[in-house]
């Protein structure tokens, strides 16, 4: 098969680890990363140290992805539960409020439902929201969406329970959209034996078989595939308590890739999933004269070492894939080509900012 173009991919939910854990990753190597992946656009979560909760951190974050970044980007606000009504001055240069309603890394979870309702009532109505919600949490931040009519997009759903929970939401009418990760579709908890007991850790944890088995059975409820690029270092995951959180920059579109040669994917699916739809839910400009170019025809073997991540592993290790990004052009330039990162660092553009011009 001859080589494909395709659209240039969004990631919408990414950790940078910038600023506070740039041993990890920060926007230079988070940004390659994307590239290697096919991946143009990033938005990157604020649960980050210090969190990304006020004026003064969202200047500082955007300021580093303005230094380093080498793909296009916007950057999450987080509502915590001291966050004051001055940080959503900030909001119509945010990629979106980040409400957290389940157990994270730092300050920012929301135990409270008259926060959650406060954080809704005061965010701009025409910009998107995303929850981190699991289980009985997704169902209370479903009800949310219903009482105030208000669009809510769901992150990481990775169980049956609630990805019927949110089909039927959306028969109703209820306006929420959602996004399932990678490793949800092609890990399940029969993997953790393989991959290790600390490094399968990961939020929301992986699921059961079933589990596993109703995300392909309602794919057509999923609007977006998001990797929650989470890395962390093997000395951090081997340790006796083990952070959760996978890298996936990389790997996203290779394991989708290989879905489609196995019939269970189209390249439709794809594009409407981590292109078309991104940009609608999240109002994202257009990234004129960008794609990527795929070799749907190469077979090669899945290893950390060889990834651009500063994290270095993946739980896909030793995993055969068949689909390969050999060039990505990033609004008229060769940002990625046969392995190599071109683009210098800060040509990355915030999509919040001034869409027109060239950094």
């Amino acid at each position: 098969m001859p080589t494909l173009r395709l659209p240039g991919l969004v990631d919408v939910h990414v950790h940078m680890r910038d600023p506070g854990a740039t041993h990890k990753e920060d926007w230079d190597t988070g940004t390659a990363a994307a590239l290697a992946g096919g991946i143009t656009a990033v938005l990157a979560m604020p649960n980050t140290a210090p969190p990304i909760a006020d004026a003064e951190s969202f200047d500082g974050a955007l300021a580093q992805a303005r230094k380093k970044a080498r793909c296009d980007y916007a950057q999450f606000l987080g509502a915590g539960p001291e966050t004051k009504g001055a940080v959503f001055h900030a909001a119509e240069r945010a990629a979106g409020l980040k409400m957290y309603l389940d157990q994270t890394f730092g300050p920012l979870r929301l135990d409270e439902m008259t926060l959650w309702a406060e954080a809704i009532e005061q965010w701009p109505r025409d910009l998107p929201i995303a929850i981190h919600a699991e289980s009985r949490t997704l169902a209370a931040a479903v009800l949310m969406a219903h009482l105030y009519d208000r669009p809510l997009h769901l992150c990481h759903v990775s169980t049956r329970e609630e990805i019927l929970l949110i089909r039927k939401a959306k028969e109703r009418g209820v306006p929420v959209t959602c996004e399932v990760c990678p490793h949800h579709l092609f890990l399940s908890q029969a993997d953790i034996p393989r991959i290790g007991e600390g490094r399968a850790e990961v939020r929301p944890r992986l699921a059961a078989p079933e589990d596993q088995a109703a995300l392909w059975e309602n794919l057509d409820i999923i609007d977006v595939f998001a990797t929650d690029h989470a890395p962390h270092t093997l000395a951090e995951k081997d340790g006796e308590n083990p952070p959760p959180g996978f890298p996936g920059l990389e790997t996203a579109l290779p394991l989708l890739l290989t879905a489609v040669g196995e019939g269970r994917l189209t390249l439709e699916d794809i594009i409407s999933r981590m292109h078309e739809n991104p940009r609608r839910i999240f109002n994202l400009p257009e990234q004129p004269h960008t794609w990527i170019e795929v070799d749907p025809d190469a077979e090669w073997e899945i290893r950390g070492e060889a990834q651009l991540t500063r994290c270095g592993w993946t739980p896909f290790e030793g995993k055969n894939v068949r689909g390969k990004v050999k060039k990505v052009v990033l609004r008229g330039s060769t940002a990625y080509e046969n392995g190599k990162v071109i683009v210098r660092t800060g040509y990355g553009r915030n999509l919040r900012e001034n869409p027109s011009e060239e950094p």
